[in-house]
C-alpha cells in the first residue's frame, strides 16, 4: 500500500468533517431559513397587492351610494394609494421603522375597507345594492381576499419565527453570526387582537 493513501485518507476525512461541522454551524440552515422567509413574505404581498387591485371594482360598483357618501369611498381611495407606495423588499424584513410603516398603511386600507363595509350593510337607503350580481361576486371576492392574507401573514411569521430561532440557536448562531451577520427578521403585527384569524365580510361588505 502506498505511503500517500493514509495521507489522502486524512485528507479527505477532514474535508468531510469539516463539511459536517461547517452544515453544523448554520453554514445550510441559516441560508435555508431565511430564504424561506423571504418566499413567505412575497406571498403576503402578493396577497396585499391582490386586495389592492379589488379596489377599483368596489368604487365601481358602490358608485351610486358613494354618491352620498363620497367621503368614505375617497378615504378608502387615498389609503388604497398609500399602502401600494409602500413595498418591503426582502432585504428589508430585518427593519423594524420600514415594516411598521408598511403595517400601518394596510391597517388604514383594512380601517377604511371597513367601515365603507359597514355603511353599506347599515344602510337601507340602497337595498338595491344587495342585489346586484356584480356586488355580491366583489363581496365574496374581497371576504375570500381577507382570508388569503390572514393566511400569507401567519405563513410568513411562522417562516419568520423559525429563522429567528434558528439564527439564535447553538450551533446554527456560530455561522450566522460569524459568517452571514444574521439578524433577526420582524413578524407582522396583527392589528387588532384576533386578526390573524380569518373574519367573515358576510353583512360588513
Amino acid at each position: 500500500m502506498s505511503a500517500a493513501f493514509p495521507t489522502r485518507f486524512a485528507q479527505s476525512a477532514l474535508v468531510a468533517a469539516t463539511a459536517i461541522s461547517l452544515a453544523g454551524c448554520g453554514i445550510n440552515s441559516v441560508p435555508t431559513a431565511e430564504e424561506q422567509a423571504k418566499a413567505k413574505w412575497a406571498d403576503v404581498q402578493a396577497a396585499f397587492q391582490e386586495r389592492a387591485n379589488l379596489i377599483p371594482n368596489l368604487a365601481a360598483v358602490a358608485k351610486g351610494a358613494a354618491e352620498q357618501e363620497k367621503g368614505i369611498l375617497t378615504g378608502v381611495i387615498e389609503a388604497r394609494a398609500k399602502a401600494t407606495s409602500i413595498q418591503i423588499k426582502a432585504d428589508d424584513l430585518s427593519d423594524p421603522a420600514k415594516m411598521k410603516a408598511f403595517q400601518e398603511a394596510q391597517n388604514q386600507l383594512s380601517g377604511s375597507l371597513m367601515g365603507f363595509g359597514r355603511l353599506l350593510a347599515n344602510a337601507e337607503a340602497y337595498p338595491e345594492l344587495k342585489s346586484i350580481t356584480n356586488y355580491q361576486m366583489l363581496q365574496s371576492q374581497l371576504e375570500g381576499q381577507e382570508n388569503r392574507i390572514r393566511v400569507a401573514i401567519r405563513d410568513y411569521n411562522e417562516a419568520v419565527r423559525q429563522y429567528n430561532t434558528t439564527i439564535r440557536t447553538f450551533p446554527d448562531a456560530i455561522g450566522a453570526k460569524v459568517i452571514y451577520g444574521a439578524k433577526p427578521m420582524v413578524p407582522y403585527e396583527a392589528a387588532t387582537p384576533g386578526a390573524e384569524v380569518a373574519p367573515s365580510l358576510e353583512g360588513k361588505l
